[in-house]
């Protein structure tokens, strides 16, 4: 059996990013009920491709003088603007278009650290690895150095707990924010997976030194001590009851979408929509098979929890980024359709496409009315939207 990244990554660097806003849930949801009309592949990706176009004008006009999108004091914000833009290889050689992404990284390189990392004041391992993204994408020349330290400041922030520190070992091989609550969590994690995974290719291919990298089978065992999976996380919260069983907690003991009581008595942390994809994602990144039991168990988990009308479990908390692990996590996958426990077949490429052209506001924006992990913030959820579109209409 191949693995599960089974394409080249330098073809997925510009349509492929993840953002690490917390979200959360359980439920058992039928297939969203869309209000157009599915269309033929070649109609729906020019409705797509204006959908794009106008969010990308719309983000144009939304960047500071001073090159930073929404707050100049999250460089993570103006990272997923970049990428979202980047995408747009119609407009390469736009002037204005190239303008505004350079001041984008001149922004972002007023960010860099003396520890390497590429922050403000908080957030230090969720900007950096974002950023990090943004400048692998750019494969600028001048940003090998930036690369190579942002690296190194995200390597060293993964959790090395010995067994006899006084620290839960479960957290061991994750990461976390990098500074105030620094305990591991799987939506950080992620994002450093996959800086670190693109941003070490990128070495490769212009043969420079990079050979310095994360302990992978430490983050691998930290991933699969997130899932609720008996026989492969030995940690006393895992749940096997079919609610649960196979999805993902935000990090070991501690699930954002909370606890459920079962029949039996006992008391359940819930499996949730978000992270399982996160936890789907990071099982793709760190190589596993199709058939390996730990990636086939969130994969049924997924299935039987699909849906498009909230963030399973938590309604419209932290939609856009449920929609954008979702996209990320089955395009990976190689997936075009797949089969729901109910027996139906569904084209989700299609079914997330026509929910996102619904959503769209008039002026080419997105955003979520419920606030929560920053959803109301334009900036960040049209960056969300635009990206998950692009990998889409890549597959048109």
């Amino acid at each position: 059996m191949n693995s599960i990244l089974h394409q080249p990554i330098r073809g997925l660097l510009k349509r492929v990013l993840i953002t690490a806003v917390l979200t959360c849930s359980f439920t058992n949801s039928t297939t969203a009920q869309l209000p157009l009309t599915l269309k033929p592949n070649a109609s729906l990706r020019n409705e797509l491709q204006h959908a794009v176009d106008k969010g990308a004008d719309w983000l144009l006009k939304s960047q500071s003088t001073n090159g930073w999108w929404s707050t100049p004091d999250h460089p993570a914000i103006t990272s997923l603007a970049i990428v979202a833009l980047s995408a747009q290889q119609d407009r390469a050689n736009q002037a204005q278009f190239i303008k505004s992404i350079q001041h984008g990284y001149t922004y972002l390189k007023t960010c860099e650290q003396p520890d390497g990392g590429i922050y403000r004041k908080e957030l230090p391992s969720y900007n950096t690895s974002l950023a990090l993204m943004a400048l692998v994408a750019g494969r600028r020349t001048d940003d090998q150095t930036t690369i190579l330290n942002a690296r190194k400041f995200l390597i060293g922030l993964q959790a090395k707990y010995s067994s006899n520190g006084g620290t839960n070992n479960a957290f061991a091989g994750g990461i976390g924010y990098g500074n105030g609550d620094k305990t591991p969590d799987l939506s950080n994690t992620l994002v450093a997976l996959e800086a670190l995974k693109y941003s070490k290719q990128t070495l490769a291919d212009k043969n420079l030194n990079g050979s310095e990298d994360l302990n992978w089978s430490a983050a691998l065992a930290f991933i699969q001590r997130c899932q609720n999976l008996p026989s492969h996380n030995a940690e006393p919260w895992v749940s096997g009851d079919p609610q649960n069983l196979g999805g993902f907690v935000y990090t070991p003991g501690s699930s954002k979408a909370g606890e459920t009581n079962l029949a039996s008595g006992r008391v359940a942390l819930r499996s949730y929509g978000s992270m399982s994809y996160a936890g789907l994602i990071s099982y793709i990144y760190a190589d596993l098979k199709l058939d390996d039991p730990r990636v086939t168990a969130v994969f049924d988990w997924l299935k039987t929890n699909y849906t498009l009308e909230e963030n399973p479990g938590m309604g419209p908390q932290g939609l856009y980024y449920y929609y954008h692990l979702l996209t990320k996590a089955l395009t990976l996958r190689g997936l075009d359709t797949f089969r729901l426990p109910d027996g139906n077949t569904i084209d989700w490429r299609e079914q997330i496409s026509l929910k996102l052209i619904n959503l769209q506001h008039p002026n080419g924006s997105w955003a979520n009315e419920n606030g929560r992990w920053f959803e109301k913030d334009a900036v960040l959820v049209t960056a969300y939207s635009l990206i998950s579109l692009e990998m889409i209409i890549s597959k048109l």
